[in-house]
């Protein structure tokens, strides 16, 4: 698995340094960084879902459900 995420890793640093038309400072920070973004996205998605428990208290009833008998599967 981690060859996996080691290789889509490196796919997207070149990608990143080759295929842009930006400087060659722009560049490399767009290709050390962009893991950053689907992290950005997962953050929101968790802060969402809390937020969203806690306002609409059947889903998160709901949630807290779902995580449970997942928790209990993996277990």
């Amino acid at each position: 698995m981690w060859i996996t995420i080691e290789i889509v890793y490196v796919v997207g640093l070149l990608v990143g340094l080759l295929a842009t038309d930006s400087g060659l400072v722009a560049r490399i920070g767009l290709a050390l960084a962009w893991p950053l973004g689907p992290l950005a996205f997962l953050a929101t998605v968790a802060g969402l879902l809390v937020v969203a428990a806690i306002a609409f208290p059947f889903f998160g009833v709901a949630l807290a459900a779902a995580i449970a008998a997942a928790w209990w599967a993996i277990r």
